[in-house]
């Protein structure tokens, strides 16, 4: 039955690729790049619109056209990010008063002003796979704090299931239950692969909540533990 709904996926990287792998299994998925959406393109007769894109290049004007060229009833879904919660160094959720401005909350707000069906993903750090974080080309230093990152696996398994569930507007973090600090989770993984850790100093109380999403969407976290992220 989901076959009939068509995806359309601005951004076939790290993780729209994936992603559209995933999607391809119950819905009409296809994978565009801003060069390959033309005016008149397949792409903004997508009953879902999935904006996986970097916040550069005209961002903004890139939003815009999606808001102006995709038609009415499109659900859109915006892969933004925690990095709006940069002003809070406490536990923080979906409820909290931004008032510093930023491209992604541009964007957010952008989308929201102008359609109805649109559903705000803030994504936590993305990790997992061949991004480990604490391994890099050269030690260097580094903010301690409790870290808010996601596996891309399991943002992968959200996506699907909010698809599958048929939730089509919304704010929601994206983010690993358990927060373990940067240090915590440099050390293990620069000892596991044989690199410097790098020097830490301040430390970073903001701990993102994502209660919403497990409580509205019953979801499980395949990877709840970043400690556990690439073991």
């Amino acid at each position: 039955m989901y076959k009939s709904k068509s995806v359309g996926i601005l951004g076939c990287g790290w993780l729209g690729k994936p992603l559209s792998l995933e999607l391809q299994k119950s819905f009409s998925v296809e994978c565009f790049s801003r060069d390959t959406t033309e005016d008149n393109a397949f792409f903004w007769q997508s009953d879902i619109i999935i904006i996986a894109i970097h916040t550069k290049d005209n961002y903004l004007s890139t939003i815009q056209k999606i808001v102006t060229l995709a038609k009415p009833t499109s659900t859109i879904i915006l892969m933004s990010s925690t990095s709006v919660y940069r002003e809070f160094d406490e536990d923080v959720d979906e409820s909290a008063f931004i008032t510093k401005n930023s491209l992604i909350k541009e964007a957010e707000d952008l989308l929201l002003a102008q359609r109805e069906r649109v559903l705000i993903l803030r994504l936590g750090g993305l990790m997992g796979i061949d991004r480990i974080a604490g391994v890099w080309k050269s030690a260097t230093s580094f903010s301690d704090g409790f870290v808010n990152y996601i596996h891309r696996d399991d943002v992968i398994k959200i996506i699907d299931k909010m698809l599958h569930v048929g939730i089509n507007s919304g704010i929601y973090n994206l983010v690993a239950p358990e927060h373990p600090t940067r240090k915590e989770i440099h050390q293990r993984n620069s000892q596991k692969h044989e690199r410097e850790i790098g020097e830490f100093e301040g430390f970073s109380k903001r701990r993102v909540s994502s209660k919403k999403i497990i409580d509205e969407l019953g979801y499980d976290f395949l990877y709840p533990n970043p400690l556990e992220f690439w073991s």
